[in-house]
């Protein structure tokens, strides 16, 4: 009577031994909030998963930089790009959709939801499996003679071999509502595979006219430069003549140097941009394609279309109404299977066995796929066929809580489906609004720098001839670089506004661009 108390000291010292493995992982965790965390590593720099961290001495100073991995110290060679060739937008677009992660990143959503389909397919036909196992058995006994306790031991070895079917034959619907909604889903998908090309579209042409209203302006900077060298030549002309003086030589001078730091600020900001440009395309920083000069061309009058018009064709066609569309679809799937789970269901079940040697079990253990259990004592062959349905009565709630999930998200799928509607509606004419106001200041800024280049050239005639002054003359250049550094950023801005109206359209993809 006291052998169960011998036990329960080496079970108390077990329960506390498993208990500590747990807490005992927070050495993993930094020491404290306020020292930094020391990880051990490779001799490549790899973190070691599992090990502790090292204690860092409190009068060390706090380091909280990690340890270069040797194995990352690798950077993306730059894209494979032809260094004669001046790229074009059209094939800056076509070098981004294939080399920007972003586009295989969503193709691989869409092959996952279309894998995802196939699955929920994949339940209207059999589940067929096989199971084999070996076995061996020893067993002891002792029984009481009137010579005293008599011992016998047994053994049988064997092995048992099962093959399997099970097949939902008819469930009222639930798994068609699980196909349908998965194949909306996977509509979804390929409409966000689409939208994420219009997104890059859209990214690269915006930093492709940022870059060449940049580059105009370094160029309009450069001819402002030759204009200021011009009036400073005419000064220090005036000056040694006799009829100049030294403060219009200075002015002159300082109206250079301010000439010059726009210069340089213009090539800064033109770097900038050719950058961005790099980075929407998604290829290497280091990668440095040469960019094709953009022909500055009469704007098509085609931008100025109905406002009405245009929103009936961006609800018909935006990727987000679409996708809304489809996931509101695939909602009202997914309560039609919810609906389906209060029904009965049909089912076939078959099974055939094998059992060598002299085993002989009542049920074989589960191991992943769980076999049917079946009862093979004193048979070799066994094979049996079930054809049976199935009635859920009571389940604690849980078929009336999904299906009031899948009611709710089938209502917020509507209430999406008219949000995107809504929303696709106010970007069309927020965008509109933005491209007339674009158009009218690329033609406001174009008669502008046409004035500008006139007052310049009469200014700087009349100063030549000793007729005006020099703070007119440099007044008059200063006037001329800002307008014509206006028009570039108007036409740019113009452009830009138009692709922002084809995004939020749906139309910036189109073959006819």
């Amino acid at each position: 009577m006291r052998k169960p108390d011998s036990l329960a000291l080496p079970l108390t010292l077990a329960a506390v031994t498993l208990a500590g493995c747990a807490t005992a992982s927070l050495d993993l965790a930094p020491p404290a909030p306020d020292r930094p965390w020391q990880p051990e590593t490779t001799a490549s720099g790899e973190f070691v998963p599992g090990a502790a961290s090292k204690p860092t001495p409190a009068t060390r100073p706090a380091d909280y930089t990690l340890p270069a991995n040797t194995a990352l110290a690798s950077v993306p060679p730059p894209a494979a790009l032809d260094t004669t060739h001046d790229y074009t937008l059209p094939e800056l677009i076509d070098l981004a959709e294939s080399a920007n992660p972003v586009t295989r990143i969503a193709w691989n959503d869409a092959r996952n939801a279309a894998l995802a389909a196939g699955i929920a397919r994949s339940s209207y036909l059999p589940y067929i499996s096989a199971a084999a196992m070996g076995g061996y058995q020893n067993g002891h006994s002792t029984t009481s003679t009137a010579l005293g306790p008599l011992g016998a031991s047994s053994s049988t070895h064997g092995a048992v071999s099962v093959l399997s079917l099970q097949w939902l034959l008819f469930d009222f619907g639930e798994r068609a509502g699980l196909v349908d909604a998965t194949e909306q889903a996977s509509i979804a998908a390929n409409i966000a595979f689409t939208a994420a090309h219009q997104k890059i579209i859209h990214d690269v042409s915006l930093a492709f006219y940022r870059y060449q209203a940049a580059r105009a302006r370094a160029g309009t900077v450069q001819q402002a430069m030759r204009n200021a060298d011009a009036v400073l030549a005419a000064a220090r002309a005036r000056y040694q003549r006799g009829i100049g003086t030294v403060v219009e030589v200075a002015q002159a001078t300082q109206n250079r140097a301010q000439t010059n730091l726009a210069m340089v600020q213009a090539q800064g900001a033109e770097t900038d941009a050719y950058l961005a440009l790099v980075t929407a395309i998604g290829i290497s920083p280091l990668s440095r394609p040469r960019i094709a000069e953009m022909p500055v061309r009469a704007l098509s009058p085609a931008m100025r279309s109905s406002i009405e018009q245009i929103v009936e064709n961006a609800i018909a066609r935006r990727p987000d109404v679409l996708a809304a569309y489809a996931v509101e679809r695939a909602s009202q799937a997914k309560v039609k299977a919810a609906e389906a789970g209060f029904m009965p269901k049909v089912f076939l079940s078959a099974f055939t066995s094998y059992a060598s040697g002299s085993s002989g079990i009542t049920a074989i253990p589960p191991v992943g796929q769980q076999p049917p259990t079946v009862n093979l004592s004193g048979f070799r062959y066994g094979g049996s066929v079930f054809l049976g349905v199935t009635v859920p009565i009571y389940d604690g709630g849980l078929r009336s809580a999904v299906l009031a999930q899948a009611r709710n998200d089938a209502d917020s799928a509507s209430a999406r489906l008219t949000r995107a509607k809504e929303e696709s509606v106010r970007q069309v004419v927020v965008s509109q609004s933005a491209l007339e106001s674009s158009l009218a200041a690329y033609d406001a800024a174009r008669a502008l720098a046409e004035a500008a280049q006139t007052t310049y050239d009469a200014a700087f005639a009349a100063y030549s001839r000793g007729v005006g002054s020099v703070t007119e003359a440099n007044l008059a250049q200063s006037q001329l670089l800002l307008a014509r550094n206006a028009s570039a950023d108007a036409y740019s801005g113009a452009l830009a506004a138009a692709a922002t109206l084809a995004l939020t359209t749906g139309t910036i993809g189109s073959a006819r661009e």
